[in-house]
């Protein structure tokens, strides 16, 4: 299909057959400003979701009390183990409730890995001057 043009004192529109294009006086309309993410952003960000989502699993089932021999129990204890342990010992007291434990270690490895997602985020989307 051809192109139509319409042509107006102050203003001209281009109209294709997949997409418009419109100008004003010559100079074509920009979209608003969106800051574009980069790859590097979104992978961050990606992999600290991954980390706290398994965070935040580690520390309902110890909230709840889930047996540690259950495969998907263990599974998430075990992965999410190497993460925790630089907070064992954060804390000089152990919440304990019967079979249910809280973990306050693990709420603050979820924040410090949040803020260390953020601090790369910021680190990343530097632009120059």
């Amino acid at each position: 299909m051809d192109d139509q043009r319409t042509n107006t004192n102050s203003e001209e529109s281009t109209v294709e057959t997949t997409r418009t294009v419109q100008t004003i006086a010559g100079a074509p309309l920009s979209a608003p400003a969106v800051p574009k993410q980069t790859v590097a952003v979104r992978v961050v960000w990606y992999l600290a979701g991954i980390l706290l989502i398994l965070l935040a699993f580690r520390f309902v089932l110890a909230l709840l009390g889930a047996n540690s021999v259950n495969p998907f129990a263990h599974f998430i204890y075990a992965v999410s183990y190497p993460f925790v342990a630089p907070f064992f010992s954060l804390f000089g007291y152990h919440l304990t409730y019967g079979v249910s434990q809280v973990e306050i270690f693990t709420l603050v490895a979820m924040g410090v890995y949040a803020v260390i997602a953020w601090g790369l985020d910021k680190l990343l989307s530097i632009t120059r001057a």
